[in-house]
Parts: structure tokens; C-alpha cells; sequence
């Protein structure tokens, strides 16, 4: 091995270069190269360590989700590498810039079936396709990592850099003011950036016309309303259109509004759902949402769609115009132009299902139940969530409670796996979450199932890191009710069968008593009554706090109606066939059926 400067050392120049801040990965032989260039640089992203690849991935992601700027990982080949695959697939089905960095076996080796070695390119084809490259000389990395992140930037997508052991150790080439031309040499620059898009003139023309001609608006808005957020509100309010929002768009709108209806789709809300079902006119803003069955009927509506990507045109719902650009360049244009029209009628439908839903999501939070009710706990803690805090949401029936429970200020971002929707994110979103604003409160809404897949590992990062925070608070709520919920609630509403217990009971786990083991503060609440001083003490603490709720199994998950309604049936076949232990369930599925029958009808 040279003792000059290395590949691994120009590597992490040009990460200095593309400014990141951060690494997340775990160590191996085969990056010790480039954690060995990172050790000894001068100046260097922090390196954050987790305790698992997966893990590492999922801060890398959520990274790029809470800072704007792109996630970077690195692992080890083999094992490592297949590790990071599921935050590798979460950042492209969210559309995330991540950048990671894998090692190889010597390329000497390649081909002989060596120790870890596998067929990397063909493991990363799918989930990095516009961009996956094995650096095979020093001269190649410096253009490969450059395209790497631009790639990442301009496709909001992953991208994978394979990196050899022994090209990290290569002698790195000079890269001065001089570059030279020189033969099959590509030279480069650390540099991107983009520009504003706006629609064309007569897409806008067009849009308007079928606004102009819609008497019941409804908007859904995505994530693309993440820099566009009062100017979606400005249009809504001069349209008198119902707002509903994709998973991924909730944090961006502003549910104080009575216009606003809620997140749309299986786990959404019945006002979100009473606006798209009797809408004539539907303007989709930087969404992609799947959940097609909770759109209009195709024909019931004519739409209009705005998205950066002309991709997503008409993607999910047959649109009449397609609008592409910027979403707050569009909506200005949009509202510049429509005209003023009476929709007092549409608008007081829309104020009155958004009212009542919000009836509705009060009553729920406060049915008795065996413990806790789960989402009273959710509704409690967004009301303590100070307007500064992030906010991670885990994968399961904490997603249901924090669509339905939790009125974000626009001022709180609040990341999950959406579109992939693995469990095991939340702690590992939560720790990035807290690298990225160090003085920042952070909170995290967790099942037990998803605790004990990735977070009890990761409580171990956090014990590790939490003193080097200028701020401690972190607030890990866990909806402790020994079941994986979502699941058990969708065998009985898809399949109409019983709960399958061996599949779905979680272990008990006094994940409080952990926490207190690690030098966390621990607290255990199973009366509604402790509930609010615990989260309050808990944003008060001098360490972040896991707080184990113990919870209520039944409470059931239902869908939005009148899908609801449809489904009902099948979760009462469930319920019936498991006897007495369905017995309670069945009884809150009948009362959160009148709920919805006595105020939406």
C-alpha cells in the first residue's frame, strides 16, 4: 500500500466538496480505506455510526428528507451491501437524493467467487438506475463521484458508487488548477445546480379554463407543495376547494385551515374522503399518491395536474391538462388568472365534513379502552409538540394515528418510509433528525413491532450520541399493545379471516427499563391520566425519554367513509371467527361505525 494521498483520500475531498456534512454506514474491511481517509482528514463529513447497514441507510434517507441536501452511506461489501438495499428503495420510492458508497473485493479477485464477493451491479440495477458505476481506476473517481451526486440531485433518486478495496488504496492522481486533456481521461468539477420551471403559457391557458368551469374544486397536494405552501392556500381559498393531501404532503399544508380535509387514502380521513368523492373538477399538485381507489371515479372529474416531472403526468388519474414546473410558479400563475366565481355551496359542504371529521377524530381519541387508547396518545403528544420540533413516524398503526391524531404546524417536518413503508425507520429517522438540527427537539411515534425490528438496536446510537446534542430532547413514544395491528386489522378486513396470533403477537418487552439500562430516561404509562405528565416532563428532560404506552389492540383501523363502509362486513367475519378475543374488537368497530354513519349521513 502507498503512503501517498488515495483514491479513499480524493473521495472524501470531493464529499467535502459536494458539502456533506454527514456519512452514515458501518464498518468493514472492505471501506476501511475510505473510514481510514475519513479518520485522518483534516476536514471530513462527521461519520455516523449505526449499529446496523439497514439502519445507516434509513439516516441517510431521512438525512436528505429533514436537510434538503443529499444522504450519503457507506458499508462493506457482501453482507453490507445487501443491507442497505431496503433505505436504498425507500429513497426511490420517495423520490430522496442518497449517494452510497459500497466497497468491493479487489479487482484482482473479481469472478472467483472470493470471500463476501458478490455481483454488486446486478444487486443495485433496480434501485439504482440512473446511476451505478464501479470506480476501476484513480483517474475515473474524482468524474464518477461527480456524477454520482448530480445524478442523485437531478433524479431525486439513489445512486450507488462501487467502490474496489484496492482502488481506495490506488495512489490518488493530482487534481490541480491545470487539469490537461489527456486521452481517455474525463475532468470534472464538484458543481450542480437548477434552475426555476415554469409552465408553458398555454397549459396555463388550458388549466384555467377547466378551473374556471369546475363548480366543487378539490386539491390534492404531494410533497412537490414543500416550497409552494401558502401560495396553495391562496389558490384554495380563491377556488373555495377542498385541500387533501398525499402522505407525503401533510406536513407541507396547513390543517388549521376549515378548507383543508386531511391526508387521503386507506388511512386517511373521512372528510379527505367525502371531498374527492363528490368533486367535479380535481388539481393535483406535486403528488404521486397510489392510493387510486380514493380519487374521484375516473369521468367524475375533470382534472388538471402540476408536477415537475412530466413523468407523473396523468400517472394515477386520466387529467385533461398537464401543467409542468415549479408548484409555486404554477399556483401563482393559477391564481393570477381564474376568475372569481361563487362556490359558497361546494365550500360550506367542504367546511362541514372537515368539521365534522374533526368530531369524529376528537370522539375516537377518547373512547375508553383496555389501557390506553393508542390514539389519544397520538392526539396528546402533537398537541406538546413545540412548534420548532421533527417529528419520525414509524411504519404500522402509528401511520393511522398520526394522520388522524396529529394537526402538524407547518413548522414541524415529519418524515416516515411512505411509498415503501418499512418498518424499523423511526428511531434510525429520528437519530437524522437530530444530526441535522443538533438544537432542534425531536419526537418519534413507534409501534412495539417496529421498535423491537430496528429501534432497540438503534436506542443504543442514541445513547451514544445524545450528549454531543446542544438540545437532549428527543421523545420516543412506543404504542405498546403487543400486536403487529396494522397487520392483524388488514387479515380481517382484506381476507374477512381471524387474527393469526403466532404470526402477529409481539413479545412483551419493558423497553422503558431498557432505555433506563442505556442512561436514557425510561417511563412506563398505562393510565390516561399519566399520559400528559409524562410527555410533558419528558420535552422538559435533561436526556431523551422513551415513554412505553401501553395501548389497546382493538382499536380498530378503518378505512375512511364510505370504503369504510365496505369493509366493515369483512372485519366483523374476522372478528366473529376469533371468538372471545374478538369480542372487545368488535364492539369498537361497531361504535366507530356509528361515528361515522351518525355524522356523515
Amino acid at each position: 500500500m502507498t503512503t501517498d494521498r488515495t483514491v479513499a483520500d480524493l473521495v472524501v475531498e470531493r464529499l467535502v466538496a459536494w458539502d456533506v456534512e454527514r456519512i452514515y454506514g458501518y464498518a468493514g474491511d472492505g471501506n476501511n480505506p475510505l473510514l481510514g481517509a475519513l479518520q485522518r482528514a483534516e476536514i471530513a463529513p462527521t461519520f455516523g455510526r449505526a449499529r446496523h447497514e439497514e439502519s445507516a441507510a434509513f439516516m441517510a434517507v431521512a438525512d436528505a428528507k429533514y436537510s434538503g441536501a443529499v444522504g450519503v452511506m457507506t458499508s462493506t461489501q457482501g453482507p453490507g451491501a445487501i443491507h442497505l438495499l431496503n433505505g436504498l428503495y425507500d429513497a426511490k420510492l420517495d423520490s430522496v437524493p442518497v449517494v452510497a458508497l459500497v466497497a468491493q473485493q479487489h479487482t484482482s479477485v473479481l469472478g472467483s467467487g472470493y470471500q463476501q464477493e458478490i455481483n454488486l451491479g446486478n444487486v443495485f440495477a433496480d434501485v439504482a438506475g440512473p446511476y451505478l458505476q464501479t470506480v476501476s481506476s484513480a483517474e475515473q473517481a474524482p468524474m464518477v463521484i461527480d456524477r454520482a451526486f448530480r445524478s442523485a440531485l437531478t433524479h431525486r433518486t439513489p445512486v450507488v458508487v462501487i467502490l474496489p478495496h484496492d482502488v481506495q488504496n490506488a495512489e490518488a492522481p493530482e487534481l490541480g488548477e491545470d487539469l490537461g486533456q489527456e486521452h481517455g481521461v474525463v475532468v470534472t468539477a464538484p458543481e450542480w445546480t437548477h434552475g426555476v420551471t415554469t409552465p408553458r403559457d398555454d397549459d396555463v391557458a388550458r388549466a384555467v379554463e377547466v378551473l374556471d368551469a369546475g363548480e366543487r374544486i378539490a386539491i390534492l397536494a404531494g410533497r412537490g407543495v414543500a416550497g409552494a405552501q401558502a401560495e396553495l392556500m391562496e389558490l384554495a381559498e380563491r377556488l373555495d376547494a377542498g385541500v387533501t393531501m398525499s402522505l407525503l404532503g401533510k406536513p407541507y399544508v396547513d390543517e388549521s385551515s376549515p378548507l383543508v380535509g386531511g391526508t387521503m387514502g386507506h388511512l386517511g380521513t373521512t372528510a379527505s374522503a367525502r371531498i374527492l368523492q363528490n368533486c367535479d373538477t380535481l388539481l393535483i399538485v406535486g403528488s404521486n399518491d397510489p392510493w387510486t381507489e380514493f380519487y374521484p371515479e375516473p369521468g367524475q372529474a375533470r382534472a388538471v395536474q402540476i408536477d415537475l416531472d412530466p413523468v407523473h403526468l396523468a400517472n394515477r388519474y386520466p387529467i385533461k391538462v398537464g401543467m409542468v414546473g415549479d408548484a409555486a410558479a404554477a399556483l401563482r400563475e393559477l391564481t393570477g388568472r381564474v376568475a372569481d366565481r361563487d362556490r359558497s355551496a361546494w365550500r360550506g359542504d367542504v367546511e362541514k365534513w372537515v368539521g365534522q371529521w374533526w368530531e369524529i377524530s376528537r370522539m375516537r381519541s377518547e373512547v375508553p379502552a383496555r389501557g390506553l387508547n393508542p390514539e389519544l396518545v397520538a392526539r396528546r403528544l402533537g398537541e406538546r409538540l413545540p412548534h420548532d420540533a421533527r417529528l419520525a413516524v414509524d411504519v404500522g398503526s402509528s401511520v393511522y394515528h398520526y394522520v388522524r391524531q396529529i394537526s402538524l404546524p407547518t413548522t414541524v417536518p415529519a418524515h416516515l418510509s411512505s411509498t415503501l413503508a418499512s418498518m424499523g425507520c423511526g428511531i434510525p429517522y429520528a437519530i437524522a433528525a437530530k444530526a441535522t438540527a443538533p438544537a432542534k427537539p425531536v419526537a418519534v411515534l413507534a409501534g412495539d413491532g417496529a421498535i423491537q425490528m430496528l429501534g432497540i438496536n438503534e436506542l443504543i446510537t442514541v445513547s451514544e450520541a445524545w450528549p454531543s446534542w446542544e438540545d437532549p430532547t428527543m421523545v420516543i413514544v412506543v404504542l405498546s399493545n403487543r400486536d403487529l395491528a396494522e397487520v392483524s386489522w388488514e387479515q380481517r378486513e382484506s381476507e374477512a379471516q381471524p387474527r393469526f396470533a403466532r404470526s402477529q403477537d409481539v413479545p412483551p418487552f419493558d423497553v422503558a427499563g431498557y432505555a433506563e439500562l442505556l442512561g436514557l430516561r425510561g417511563v412506563r404509562v398505562e393510565d390516561p391520566e399519566q399520559l400528559v405528565p409524562a410527555l410533558e416532563e419528558a420535552f422538559l428532560a435533561d436526556r431523551p425519554t422513551v415513554i412505553d404506552a401501553i395501548t389497546d389492540p382493538d382499536i380498530p383501523l378503518l378505512p375512511p367513509f364510505p370504503h369504510g363502509r365496505e369493509m366493515v362486513e369483512s372485519m366483523r367475519t374476522g372478528l366473529r371467527a376469533e371468538g372471545v378475543a374478538g369480542e372487545h374488537a368488535l364492539e369498537l368497530l361497531e361504535a366507530y361505525a356509528r361515528m361515522e354513519e351518525e355524522r356523515f349521513t
